[in-house]
């Protein structure tokens, strides 16, 4: 039968993918391109004869794939859907910002000067870092501490030497979509970190860690909001406890995570209006408590105050300092929730509503403290005034729930988007929505996260303490985003390095003190965000070295071609489809040899897939699959790409007759359509290996603890590669084989 020789197996064969046929949205018919040389094809799938428009196509429908003029109405608008998603931890702030100072006896200079640090830190960073900055740092619509990390690695080519994450790259990329194209001009921070490794690891680490903070955060964000937000009803009883405090937050944090299973869209209908009637309830008060108790609080805008507060308290005026941190709380969720709305909509919401309505929060809460400095630990509650109470005590726990929900939900994302590439071992990932992909639930995280905050409720009981320890959280994912947005600025925006070494100076000097500052505190409950960070940073590099060994081993133990052939040609062929799934994009992964051994034949149509995802927020439909002929013949290799904002939703029938209605494009006579039919009329099964690692005695002990202990424990405790597709159990095959390295 005749056929075309394939290239050399070990050579990665480049798309041009520019010369993709773009899909019809309306059209049911398959598009592909062959596109390459006269000896070289390499097959770009568009959607399987329309097949895989239901499960690949629907969904970005739904999303805003590109850029969109919006009215001013419409801004208004989103704007307004923006408060119960993205404003829900800032907003909350002044419920325990003020109540966290633990000054004995503040004069009026005391707490003009606190106000005037809480201002300017609302000014300085919420404002002019997130929303006029940081905004402006997205990934093709995309926010979020991976959406840096993904920017940065479309411009800038990572080795992949010393990574703790998986580095894939194919020439094809730059044609993608949803891929940022080089500038022409080379500036030489580019030069310095694409020819450093080292460098390159650093800011891939410090992505891992401002991602395992944020998980720090999102235990601490419902523990904080909900105690402080409940803690005011001891005012309208003497006979109600601490404890009974307590005993109400747990049993409200136990419903909240309980009723993360039904998704967020289930609870989001009431987000917005909760918050709109919170910030025009903090607003009024601040400027009844103003006008009632000291007029001219405003001065405070003055930066002399702050000097005078430190002039005056020394040491435990420092001290003090990472408090402030507190009524920043959330900011970086404005970029972290880009990707569900513009930039326009969330600058617009935070400086004409949320900004102001805190400046008049926090001026009143001070207006009121001046007067009443014995009230400083309950600040928010004694402020109110009396007829107002109970509402403003459920508006304020309805707020509170919103805060938690905005965190849980961010946790949920960034896992998924771990997972995308391939720094955190498989959990379950269930899709609440579907109308947005963005919406994930799971149950492993979320109870994770139940426990958390429960624990860290009842063990602070209610004290100061827990506040310094969600200031620590914080403010290092602040000051993580500080070196990594200074590093796009340079090399991507292309700023002027004056403007942006003065921009990094700035920021890097005020959220280092704050940082500094709060290392008094680790004792006192800083150590908490650590303890977090670091269990989840232990499981992310002890699941990216056991990967990464398992790839070494497979990459040093290839079939070699001619085996391969050999092998093959001498095997009895029987009808039907074997898919292989393996991790390699190149080469005949050891498990083909480790099967045929055990099984002693082929299937007469082999397809080796390889899922990719890659550094961008999506990849299109018809960019999804790429196509490969080996030899012999039936033997194709196709790469399956996502994006790390993608549903990875690959169900049997559907993904096996999608396959072969792009390989019946590539086909060369009618004979290899004719088996591939056959092929596909006898049915199809999917081969998996499932690898057990074992590092000899040459290794040192830590890195034997490493692979024969933590990562063969998170291989045997978390979901398999089976779990996150959609295949029949009767349709699956594993082959069980250890590695020895």
């Amino acid at each position: 039968m005749e056929h075309r020789a394939p290239p050399p197996d070990d050579v990665i064969v480049q798309v041009n993918a520019a010369a993709v046929a773009a899909v019809d949205e309306r059209s049911s018919t398959s598009q592909i391109e062959e596109v390459g040389d006269d000896d070289v094809k390499f097959v770009v799938g568009a959607d399987g004869g329309g097949l895989t428009r239901r499960t690949f196509s629907e969904s970005y429908r739904m999303r805003h794939r590109n850029p969109l003029d919006f009215t001013p109405w419409q801004v208004a608008l989103l704007g307004y859907q923006s408060l119960g998603v993205v404003y829900g931890d800032i907003g909350t702030s002044p419920l325990y910002t003020f109540s966290s100072f633990t000054l004995p006896d503040p004069s009026k200079d005391d707490l003009l000067g606190i106000l005037s640090l809480i201002l300017w830190t609302l000014t300085l960073v919420s404002l002019v870092k997130y929303v006029f900055i940081v905004l402006h740092a997205d990934d093709h619509g995309e926010g979020g501490t991976f959406a840096l990390y993904s920017l940065l690695r479309q411009h800038v080519n990572f080795t992949g030497k010393t990574m703790p994450v998986p580095v894939t790259r194919l020439a094809s990329d730059a044609n993608l979509k949803f891929h940022s194209k080089k500038s022409s001009l080379q500036p030489r921070m580019l030069k310095f970190l694409e020819g450093s490794v080292i460098a390159q690891a650093v800011i891939t680490y410090l992505v891992l860690i401002g991602t395992c903070m944020v998980m720090g955060d999102g235990a601490l964000t419902p523990s904080i909001s909900v105690l402080s937000a409940v803690q005011g009803i001891q005012s309208r009883s003497s006979r109600i406890t601490q404890g009974h405090v307590i005993l109400l937050c747990v049993i409200i944090l136990v419903f909240l995570f309980l009723y993360q299973r039904y998704g967020t869209n289930k609870v989001s209908f009431t987000f917005s209006p909760i918050m709109l009637v919170w910030f025009v309830l903090i607003a009024s008060i601040g400027l009844y408590n103003m006008i009632k108790y000291y007029p001219p609080v405003l001065k405070a805008i003055s930066p002399h105050y702050i000097y005078l507060f430190f002039a005056k308290n020394k040491t435990a005026g420092w001290e003090q300092l990472g408090t402030v941190v507190l009524c920043i709380t959330g900011a970086e969720a404005m970029f972290a929730d880009l990707g569900h709305f513009n930039k326009k909509s969330i600058q617009m919401a935070y400086s004409c509503l949320v900004y102001p309505s805190l400046i008049l929060a926090y001026a009143g809460q001070a207006a009121f403290l001046i007067k009443n400095p014995s009230k400083l630990s309950t600040t928010f509650y004694s402020s109110i005034p009396e007829p107002l109470f109970w509402p403003v005590f459920i508006v304020a726990t309805l707020s509170a729930i919103v805060a938690s929900q905005a965190l849980i939900s961010a946790s949920f994302s960034i896992i998924k988007q771990s997972i995308a590439l391939g720094c955190f071992p498989r959990v379950t990932m269930k899709h609440t929505s579907k109308k947005y992909e963005g919406q994930v639930y799971s149950p492993e995280i979320n109870y994770f996260l139940m426990i958390a905050c429960i624990l860290i409720t009842v063990g602070f009981k209610g004290g100061p303490e827990i506040g310094q320890a969600y200031g620590v959280a914080v403010i290092w994912v602040m000051l993580i985003t500080t070196h990594l947005i200074t590093v796009v600025m340079v090399i991507i925006w292309q700023t002027n390095i004056a403007l942006a070494g003065s921009f990094y100076v700035v920021y890097t000097v005020i959220e280092g003190l704050f940082t500094i500052s709060l290392l008094y505190k680790i004792a006192q409950g800083g150590w908490v965000p650590f303890a977090i960070t670091a269990f989840f940073l232990i499981i992310t590099l002890s699941w990216t070295y056991g990967r990464s060994k398992k790839n070494e081993y497979e990459t040093d133990n290839l079939m070699d071609r001619q085996e391969f052939i050999r092998t093959v040609t001498i095997s009895n062929r029987v009808p039907g489809i074997c898919i292989f799934c393996t991790d390699l994009m190149n080469g005949i992964p050891p498990i083909v040899r480790h099967y045929v051994q055990h099984m002693g034949c082929l299937r007469e149509l082999m397809v080796f897939v390889t899922v990719r995802y890659l550094p961008v927020t999506s990849v299109l439909p018809e960019e999804r699959f790429l196509f490969d002929r080996l030899e012999p013949f039936g033997v194709y290799r196709c790469i399956v790409q996502y994006g790390y904002m993608d549903n990875q939703n690959m169900e049997d029938d559907e993904y096996v007759v999608s396959i072969i209605a792009a390989l019946k494009e590539i086909a060369q006579n009618a004979n290899e359509v004719a088996m591939m039919d056959s092929a596909l009329a006898n049915g199809s099964t999917f081969v998996f290996g499932r690898v057990i690692l074992k590092m000899g005695v040459k290794h040192n002990c830590f890195k034997r603890f490493i692979i024969n202990n933590l990562y063969r424990f998170l291989q045997k405790n978390f979901r398999s590669n089976l779990s996150s597709l959609k295949i029949a159990p009767s349709k699956t095959l594993q082959i069980g084989i250890q590695y020895e390295i």
